[in-house]
């Protein structure tokens, strides 16, 4: 099989994976003429932007799906009737730099199915960093997938190399991932999430060292699917405050449940859909970002599920009317981030610019605020909501989106 075929296999087989943004790592580059390629403050993966506005991307891969465990949500499970590739070390490098020659990706995220075992796969997986970082200097992003049965030894390697790390955990729940993936043991993924952990403060501590060695400075991440299993939106997010507070991962990628072909009856047939990520997402930057607490964000009236219609910030503050109206000139830093429509980069300006004014509705228009979202929610010198609006169960109608003619499906 020639490259090109392998490459148009193992890309596809590589794109259900969501656990690999690549920002936060350390500064490289290559204008000494030392090395090829670089890092930059806001470094992307596939087609992510950056802070500054760039589309920059990495080149997405497997070392191979071929794979020795059969996960029952995996499209490369060892049962699957599907096409196998695989690239050789020395295939995935040369890739990777011929892709950067052309200015087409800016680094590597490399994930590959199990074959053999554990060791040598990861052992695979590493020689083509090591390759890139010794041989060719290579200063671009890397960011690697672990196994995590794989010997500490290689863990430690990976770090070497790696910008970031990832393993991902897969569903929220011990039971379901003994149900949807027997092989897998989800207390040998926490031992090696935990190891990393260790490894990363140590590099933390010593950071000041020249002389320590690195270890993946963008840290570790994971992913967690969405609908592969009956777990509502409470559990998942639990799942994720846990992973957060007990190994200070980056992040937690939540991936919607796609069918795949000849799939197990313990299956959904049909996807979830797909704003539901994009809630989960919302609620997690909730909890790592504005400073809600888990118990705030889901409403046990719904059955632990974030409503689809609105963003989970809107449904708290729909829930907590009596907190509402805030005065902007006046609230705390931490109510203001609870205002619908307020991002953090909002809040610090208005905190900035009422050291020295009175802030009033012109300035939320300068500031790119989505008035209608926000006027109902908060007193400005030039504006006080209608007391009744607040009160009135007319106030989700405002914000849920117009309904819209159904098809007929065909």
């Amino acid at each position: 099989m020639d490259v090109q075929r392998k490459l148009e296999i193992l890309a596809d087989a590589a794109k259900y994976d969501a656990s690999c943004a690549s920002s936060g790592t350390e500064t490289r580059d290559s204008r000494n003429g030392k090395g090829m390629g670089s890092t930059d403050a806001g470094m992307g993966i596939c087609h992510s932007y950056a802070p500054d506005g760039r589309c920059i991307s990495l080149l997405k891969i497997l070392l191979t799906n071929a794979c020795n465990y059969d996960c029952l949500y995996c499209i490369n499970r060892a049962s699957s009737n599907v096409q196998r590739a695989r690239f050789t070390v020395e295939e995935a490098v040369k890739l990777t730099l011929d892709f950067y020659r052309r200015n087409y990706i800016e680094g590597l995220f490399l994930s590959s199915g199990i074959i053999r075992s554990p060791n040598y796969t990861m052992e695979q997986v590493v020689r083509v960093a090591r390759s890139l970082r010794e041989d060719h200097h290579f200063r671009g992003y890397i960011h690697l997938k672990t196994i995590p049965e794989a010997d500490d030894a290689l863990i430690a390697e990976a770090g070497k190399y790696a910008d970031r790390l990832s393993i991902n955990i897969e569903v929220p729940t011990e039971s379901s991932l003994s149900k949807l993936a027997p092989e897998k043991d989800v207390r040998a993924i926490r031992r090696t999430m935990g190891r990393l952990r260790l490894r990363l403060d140590e590099a933390q501590e010593t950071k000041k060292d020249k002389r320590a060695p690195r270890f993946a400075p963008a840290g570790q991440s994971t992913q967690m699917i969405v609908g592969a299993d009956t777990s509502n939106d409470q559990t998942i997010l639990e799942a994720s405050a846990n992973l957060y507070g007990s190994y200070k991962l980056k992040r937690v990628y939540y991936s919607a449940f796609s069918p795949i072909p000849d799939a197990s009856r313990s299956l959904p047939l049909q996807a979830p859909p797909l704003i539901r990520e994009h809630r989960l997402y919302q609620a997690d930057w909730l909890l790592r970002v504005y400073g809600f607490d888990l118990g705030e964000i889901t409403d046990p009236l719904e059955g632990g599920m974030l409503p689809l219609d609105i963003d989970p910030k809107l449904a708290w503050a729909l829930r907590h009317r009596e907190r509402f109206p805030l005065d902007v000139n006046r609230a705390s830093r931490e109510d203001l981030l609870r205002v619908p429509g307020f991002g953090v980069k909002t809040v610090d300006r208005i905190i900035s610019a009422r050291r020295v004014t009175n802030l009033c509705s012109a300035d939320l228009a300068r500031l790119r605020v989505p008035r209608n979202k926000v006027l109902p929610f908060i007193v400005l010198p030039d504006h006080k909501p209608p007391a009744q609006l607040l009160d009135s169960n007319r106030l989700l109608q405002l914000f849920r989106p117009p309904a819209t003619q159904m098809g007929f499906g065909f």
